[in-house]
């Protein structure tokens, strides 16, 4: 069923629309660059995102090493910048902004290792795009008094929320992946903004992780004027991610200009139900964005039969613990593990674990695999 939304006025006074209108578009590695711009233009692109502005692409690295499904794709990255100029975005020549990569690191992922690692830098110095690391000293991060009432992240942060300077008045294209996530069942574009609005402290929002990518949504409608999601499904992952997955090869791509809908899509095609997904069904109850399917219009590709059977079950060591901390019989511990000087250990421990261990026991076999299809033969010709 297709609903139609009307607009809706941000906080700052612009109007933007709102849309439950979803691309989705099967591709091959020969034409997935014009398949992402078609991507683009089939979920309305032009409509929902203003021309003068800057845009940011919001490249997500959830490892410095490259692990298929696990990171934005260079051909996604590239597809979105053809695509971007190609309907005028990104030239002065035509009265628009300039296109800035953006990147975040953590405390246990470089991101300059991971921009060499992943192709993005090969891509944004192709391009000559500025590329920004938001974690770096010289990236001032300001205070920011949020209009709308939060749920949890005043809390979280009872001295003040602070975000990018950079990033009010920019439009932002998000650049996840589809892929199962240990803390929030599937993650995409709503969590993608979780790296970039909240600095190395933002583990502390775990406990409350669907009330947090909640609370983004209403700051993103806050400062952007335009926000817009290209999700990369060439490979698709399954099990305790972001990391330690198994990928599969899935030819899909998605876009469209409601968050919580190109991740409802998203969560139906692997699997499950998007309104049991609590950020989606919060998102959905406070008229955030559409995360029922029935209300979702899908044009381009026919997904109506479409069940990747992800479970995303499956946990690691880590994320045992984690899990322990956050909900379990040592949350009442975790200030003292996770917000005191001791915390560093928690950083050693999941380094030891992910890159020490299971990337070298297991990782680097399926990526072995994986580099043996036509998107792995992709990603080496970069």
């Amino acid at each position: 069923m297709t609903t139609t939304t009307t607009p809706s006025p941000n906080p700052s006074g612009s109007t933007r629309p709102a849309t439950s209108k979803v691309a989705v578009v099967y591709t091959q590695p020969e034409t997935v660059l014009a398949d992402v711009g078609r991507a683009m233009k089939l979920a309305g692109y032009q409509e929902y995102m203003p021309l003068e502005p800057e845009t940011l692409l919001k490249i997500n690295i959830s490892w410095q090493h490259f692990y298929p499904a696990c990171s934005t794709t260079p051909w996604q990255l590239e597809g979105v910048i053809k695509g971007l100029y190609d309907m005028g975005y990104g030239n002065p020549a035509t009265g628009s902004g300039q296109l800035i990569a953006a990147h975040n690191g953590t405390v246990v992922v470089n991101s300059h290792e991971g921009e060499v690692n992943n192709k993005h830098k090969v891509v944004t110095d192709k391009y000559g795009l500025p590329n920004v690391h938001l974690n770096e000293p010289d990236i001032p991060w300001v205070p920011f008094v949020p209009k709308s009432n939060l749920l949890v992240l005043n809390e979280v942060y009872p001295k003040g929320i602070t975000i990018p300077a950079m990033f009010p008045g920019k439009n932002i294209v998000h650049l996840p992946t589809m892929k199962t996530h240990v803390f929030t069942t599937m993650t995409g574009s709503m969590k993608n903004a979780f790296g970039g609005l909240l600095n190395f402290e933002r583990h502390w929002t775990h406990s409350v992780i669907h009330e947090t990518l909640v609370d983004l949504l209403m700051i993103q409608r806050e400062i952007h004027p335009g926000v817009f999601t290209v999700t990369d499904g060439t490979f698709a992952g399954d099990g305790p991610g972001p990391r330690a997955m198994r990928p599969y090869v899935k030819n899909t791509l998605l876009a469209g200009a409601d968050p919580v809908a190109v991740d409802a899509i998203s969560a139906k095609m692997m699997g499950f139900d998007p309104m049991s997904i609590k950020c989606i069904r919060l998102a959905h109850e406070m008229g955030l964005g559409c995360g029922d399917p029935r209300e979702i219009e899908v044009v381009g590709a026919d997904i109506s039969g479409v069940d990747w059977q992800f479970t995303g079950s499956e946990a690691t060591l880590a994320s045992r613990g984690q899990k322990l901390i956050y909900w379990g019989p040592l949350k009442p511990l975790e200030n003292a593990l996770l917000r005191s000087p001791i915390v560093p250990w928690a950083y050693a421990a999941s380094n030891l674990y992910y890159n020490g261990f299971w990337y070298n026991a297991i990782g680097k076999g399926r990526v072995r695999r994986m580099m043996r299809t036509d998107w792995g033969k992709l990603f080496e010709s970069y």
